[in-house]
């Protein structure tokens, strides 16, 4: 590294994220300043049925005002398993409980300004049940699709949510 940190001050705390401002000083004596999302972090779950049909969710977004088709995830309570987290949001988005469950790998998902860590999981071997949803995910819809037509919604500009996309290639990739 060529700098070294002079004053860390965490400016706001909130219930997604804290926000912490670093001031830096380079090893040539110019200043800096890095602003820091904190988040605790997340799990995505690919879920995949029997027949081979990915299961996704649409819901809505606030930050840009719309529908988004994605793979089922949530945040990580503070040092919170990810696989935990992970069997917790399939069944609480989609209904849908398995203990079969397995890593596909991590993603950091805006490494820039944000530490941010999401763990995908593929999920096989599903049940049925019943989704127990928080508030603000009342009205999220549950999908099938296959893998082909996922790709096509990839391809076409439909799904355009990041982990999604990550999850999807970890999926198709997995050795």
């Amino acid at each position: 590294m060529n700098f070294k940190l002079d004053k860390s001050e965490n400016i706001f705390n909130g219930h997604v994220f804290d926000i912490k401002v670093d001031h830096i000083i380079y090893n040539s004596g110019n200043t800096g300043v890095r602003e820091v999302i904190l988040h605790n972090g997340g799990a995505v779950v690919v879920p995949v049925k029997d027949d081979g049909k990915i299961i996704l969710v649409k819901q809505y977004r606030y930050p840009f005002d719309e529908f988004l088709f994605e793979l089922p995830a949530g945040k990580l309570e503070k040092n919170e398993d990810p696989q935990i987290c992970a069997t917790r949001e399939l069944t609480e988005e989609t209904g849908y409980s398995t203990e079969s469950i397995t890593s596909l790998g991590k993603i950091y998902t805006s490494p820039g300004f944000c530490n941010e860590i999401l763990y995908i999981y593929l999920a096989e071997n599903l049940k049925a049940g019943k989704h127990n949803r928080e508030e603000g995910e009342h009205g999220m819809e549950v999908y099938e699709f296959t893998l082909e037509e996922v790709n096509e919604m990839i391809t076409s500009g439909k799904i355009v949510d990041a982990k999604t996309i990550s999850g999807i290639h970890f999926y198709q990739n997995k050795k």
